[in-house]
């Protein structure tokens, strides 16, 4: 077996995200180009808390997609198997924000870079060499990038990774819900950590009762440990015959939510990093859901999300503020 020198690599999507800045002086949106995706901003946080991170995805041969490589490359992710794809462009992302700092996307994609991942690109020996393997959905939206994951995931699971999934459902990039659905079960039935949603729960199972969710989860996919994120409502940890819940970081400085999750998908694959998996206690998961809890209501005080994640020291500090 390969030596497990990457704490994670992760596959999918590294986009443009254009985020309203303000207005010009004519009144018109001013759109700020940051750099996203769910899976990088996801290793940008494990970046910054102190473990090794890899990128397995396609940009375009443009100026975003040589932007979207110093992007990652700054942060300290490793970017070997970031490849670049000669004839079609960096997929784009225009964030609409509503008052509240929840968002709206808007997305040019059709086709855009990401998709054109196929399974000879896949870096076999850097999943192999990896601790945990983490992927979306987003790179199951078609055919040729949906079999470059499943590819991924399966050399993950040969090679002894752990698998952490994130479905981060994107209506607007399906041309189907049905489709979505079938590769969000798919990535359910693989995965052990899974980081979802309140309205995901409510897309998969059709109720807002998230034990009833997370108790369907369990039975139907068997998955070791299940997190529920509930925006303003905080997150639940499901983890044999326990439930945690912990109560959020309420900002009253949130600018956007955009990269909420994949900060506390990052800080909770972080403290299994550090604790495993076996044998997580009741005070364990409360460790890290708080902390998942507080990086995520930083990040809400930002524009964007890859390059500007909190350091350990300021979420720690943030959260005895708040003791």
């Amino acid at each position: 077996m390969a030596e497990k020198k990457i704490d994670v690599t992760a596959l999918g999507e590294l986009l443009i995200d254009f985020t309203e800045n303000g207005t010009s002086a004519q009144g018109n949106p001013i759109l700020e180009v940051n750099p996203g995706g769910a899976p990088c901003n996801v290793l940008a946080m494990l970046q910054k808390l102190g473990k090794q991170t890899a990128f397995i995805g396609k940009v375009g041969d443009d100026m975003f997609g040589r932007q979207l490589t110093e992007a990652v490359s700054s942060v300290g992710v490793d970017t070997r198997a970031l490849l670049v794809d000669k004839e079609v462009h960096t997929t784009l992302a225009f964030v609409h924000t509503y008052p509240d700092g929840d968002r709206d996307f808007s997305f040019y994609r059709n086709p855009g870079a990401d998709m054109m991942l196929t399974k000879d690109d896949v870096d076999e020996d850097l999943i192999r060499s990896s601790r945990i393997f983490h992927f979306g959905t987003l790179s199951s939206t078609h055919e040729g990038v949906r079999e470059a994951t499943r590819y991924a995931i399966e050399v993950a699971r040969e090679a002894g990774d752990l698998i952490s999934f994130d479905p981060n459902l994107r209506p607007p990039l399906w041309s189907s819900l049905d489709d979505a659905k079938r590769e969000i079960e798919y990535g359910l039935g693989k995965c052990d950590i899974l980081k979802i949603s309140d309205n995901e729960v409510e897309f998969l199972f059709g109720t807002t009762d998230y034990d009833l969710g997370a108790k369907l989860l369990k039975e139907k996919y068997n998955i070791p440990l299940i997190l529920i994120t509930l925006g303003p409502n905080g997150s639940r940890a499901y983890y044999k015959d326990m439930r945690v819940e912990v109560a959020p970081f309420l900002q009253e400085k949130t600018i956007e939510t955009t990269g909420a999750g994949d900060t506390f998908c990052a800080s909770s694959l972080n403290y299994i990093l550090e604790h495993g998996l076996d044998n997580l206690t009741e005070e364990n998961l409360t460790e890290l859901l708080t902390f998942a809890n507080a990086a995520a209501s930083l990040i809400t005080t930002k524009k964007g999300a890859l390059k500007v994640m909190p350091e350990k020291e300021e979420v720690l500090a943030f959260i005895a503020s708040r003791l």
